[in-house]
């Protein structure tokens, strides 16, 4: 068990792309019919695949997810950002809601890729990113104007291609296993049935919090929902 969740950490975290690398993803053909310039630009992270679906790490999408549901918003892949998108009109705005299909760990790219493609969105003002983070209790959520990576390997890769820690951010709470050796498998397990209440209602609250930063700001949002439920 141990050597299969080593094997899987070792895909996930893969080579980073150089930022020409990730620039270049917005030259692929299909990139040309990019539709309107979105207002905001919504990232979850996780990683592709069925088998990693219901795992901590792939909390993000389920946010973007559950974003998607709210406003009818219709996913595709895109391969010209190497991500799955949807359109989706929240708060009156038309935004593009992006899941990277890089792996967690190459998840700037897919970022980089879709600024380069809307050049007029201003990664500080228009983009906000949501993750899993392990310093949070179970379905806990906390926004930020910007910041470190904390050690997460995702935001990590988005910071290092944008070359700014103002980056809108996300934080999702899945809790600690306890111990640094833990990590690995706790990140890439599926939450308990027991914590299932909390994350479906953490989940909700995401994205209502995103939803009133469209609306009226991220200070606002932070107001209102970094306080504990």
């Amino acid at each position: 068990m141990v050597s299969r969740l080593r094997e899987l950490w070792s895909r996930l975290r893969g080579s980073r792309p150089t930022r020409d690398e990730a620039r270049r993803h917005s030259l692929d053909p299909e990139a040309k019919d990019a539709g309107p310039v979105p207002a905001r630009l919504i990232v979850g992270l996780g990683n592709p695949g069925d088998e990693y679906a219901e795992t901590r790490h792939n909390i993000g999408f389920r946010v973007v997810e559950r974003l998607a549901d709210r406003s009818g918003g219709v996913w595709r892949l895109d391969a010209g950002l190497d991500a799955r998108i949807a359109r989706a009109e929240i708060a009156g705005l038309e935004c593009v809601l992006l899941a990277p299909q890089t792996f967690m760990n190459r998840s700037g790219a897919s970022v980089a890729a879709a600024l380069a493609r809307w050049p007029g969105l201003d990664p500080a003002r228009d983009l906000l990113v949501v993750y899993d983070d392990l310093d949070l209790p179970t379905g806990r959520i906390r926004l930020r104007p910007s910041g470190g990576a904390g050690g997460h390997r995702g935001i990590g890769d988005i910071l290092d291609q944008l070359e700014t820690k103002a980056v809108p951010r996300l934080r999702f709470g899945v809790g600690h296993p306890g111990s640094r050796d833990a990590v690995l498998g706790w990140v890439l397990s599926p939450f308990p049935e027991s914590e299932e209440s909390a994350v479906a209602d953490g989940v909700d609250r995401a994205a209502d919090a995103i939803e009133l930063a469209i609306c009226e700001g991220l200070a606002a949002a932070m107001g209102q929902f970094n306080r504990s439920p």
